[in-house]
């Protein structure tokens, strides 16, 4: 096992800013030094990566997304296998983090690769830190159910333990049916309801605003349609 790589977890842009941006002085030699990547979509790896003192078109690039068998794993696994480190990046944010890349982390514990994240940004933690709501005690929820019924069955679900336990109840949607999931929301939810709703995170028209579901009720409506968008909710007693 002693000559197996390394698995580097490759935080990549949110905003509009360039990896050289986000990364540490010392992170981006990490990635600069390697030939393999599990990427979600190469088209976007290779634009993250541009600018890095990297030969785009030498790059090993395997294929991880959620129509990806677990019987391909081995074959993105090979490299680390074979000795070579490997960097993991998402299309977006922090990978294994509401990413598929979680389950090839887990697969290198088992055959006991080394896992090394770096130090970047997360929109969960950012839209966290900029609500005003509790960051001490928090859920992080992912995706709610894509049907009406079944969404606003798991808002409501979600509003009532934040008012049992005091939790902030943090969850996102894919940004076409941001849209919709605002809707329900504010439908479903006690009027004393504290929501946040924190827009295209550390982007040129980022938006972060809490405000009680009374508030929103009455506020006039928000872009968030196509735009990447993380929701919390804390219910008061």
């Amino acid at each position: 096992m002693e000559n197996r790589g390394v698995l580097y977890l490759i935080p990549t842009s949110i905003g509009e800013t360039s990896l050289k941006d986000v990364l540490l002085d010392r992170d981006i030699l990490i990635v600069e030094s390697l030939n393999y990547f599990i990427v979600e979509t190469p088209k976007i790896a290779r634009a993250h990566l541009k600018g890095l003192n990297v030969v785009l078109q030498d790059l090993d690039m395997r294929v991880l997304n959620r129509h990806t068998r677990r019987k391909d794993i081995p074959f993105l696994l090979e490299p680390l296998i074979e000795g070579s480190n490997v960097g993991l990046m998402s299309d977006a944010g922090t990978p294994a983090i509401a990413d598929p890349g979680s389950i090839v982390v887990r697969e290198c514990h088992r055959l006991g690769i080394k896992v090394v994240p770096l130090i970047g940004p997360s929109s969960i933690i950012l839209a966290l830190m900029a609500s005003g709501l509790n960051g001490q005690s928090f859920t992080f929820n992912g995706y709610l159910p894509r049907d009406s019924e079944s969404r606003q069955r798991r808002i409501r679900e979600l509003e009532s333990i934040s008012m049992k336990t005091g939790t902030s109840q943090v969850f996102m949607e894919t940004p076409y049916r941001n849209k919709l999931l605002l809707k329900d929301i504010i439908q479903v939810c006690q009027k004393n309801t504290d929501l946040s709703i924190a827009v295209n995170v550390s982007g040129k028209d980022e938006y972060i605003k809490t405000m009680r579901i009374e508030e929103w009720r009455h506020k006039k409506s928000v872009n968030i349609i196509n735009i990447p968008t993380i929701f919390i909710l804390q219910g008061r007693k």
